[in-house]
């Protein structure tokens, strides 16, 4: 799979190539990595990538121009094309798993006051990872690149998956280590049994029981 970042900001990602599973994919050639700096192609000496919206209003927006261009740098045949934006859809494990099929995965960062929305209709889809703005696209792209990544064949034993939060559409159960015995605070008995299927009906009932309580929405939609 190839992953493709376009941003103002791309210093942003070079520790994240460093983190250990992100490293060992892009090592093991599960993953072919590439940021690209709006900037070059911004013309004129100050190199503007951004201007003041028509129509007035507070802060700027990313002019779309720079942004197209690199686009049509680094697109290639079948490539699937992600804006990273407040006013997307919401992303979810479902849309990492349909990001983790794509060949060719390219992620734009928006900026500032936003970005053009003639950018937008160049791109297949518009996504945001939560319900709360933050000063740019390039936390939420590493959000994305890191969740795609660990789903790639080879990257992570499936096993270590399967169980995970929203896997399932549901979240995942507790878990403990040692000490059994924490300053009196213990772990289940049930866990210290042996009792393989004792601890599977556990676990379900827990998940389901953490689920309703911290993300009843989660159970709706498996309704749906």
């Amino acid at each position: 799979m190839k992953l493709s970042i376009l941003t103002i900001f791309p210093e942003l990602f070079g520790d994240f190539v460093k983190e250990p599973v992100i490293s060992r994919a892009i090592r093991k050639k599960l993953v072919e990595w590439e940021v690209v700096d709006i900037r070059a192609f911004a013309g004129g000496s100050f190199r503007h990538i951004d201007d003041d919206s028509y129509g007035g209003g507070a802060g700027m927006v990313m002019r779309c121009g720079p942004v197209l261009d690199a686009l049509e740098s680094v697109r290639t045949e079948g490539s699937y094309t992600a804006v990273m934006t407040p006013a997307g859809y919401r992303y979810t494990q479902k849309t990492a798993h349909f990001f983790s099929r794509q060949p060719h995965l390219i992620l734009i960062c928006g900026h500032y006051e936003g970005l053009d929305e003639r950018i937008l209709d160049h791109a297949d889809g518009v996504f945001t990872i939560g319900d709360y703005v933050l000063t740019g696209g390039e936390l939420p792209a590493r959000v994305v690149c890191d969740s795609v990544i660990r789903l790639l064949p080879g990257v992570l034993r499936d096993q270590a998956r399967a169980e995970e939060s929203f896997e399932q559409g549901i979240l995942e159960y507790p878990q403990y280590t040692k000490p059994a015995d924490w300053k009196g605070e213990k772990v289940p008995g049930v866990l210290l049994s042996g009792d393989h299927e004792r601890i599977r009906r556990w676990r379900q009932k827990e998940a389901l029981r953490i689920t309703l309580e911290r993300r009843p929405d989660l159970l709706c939609d498996r309704q749906t």
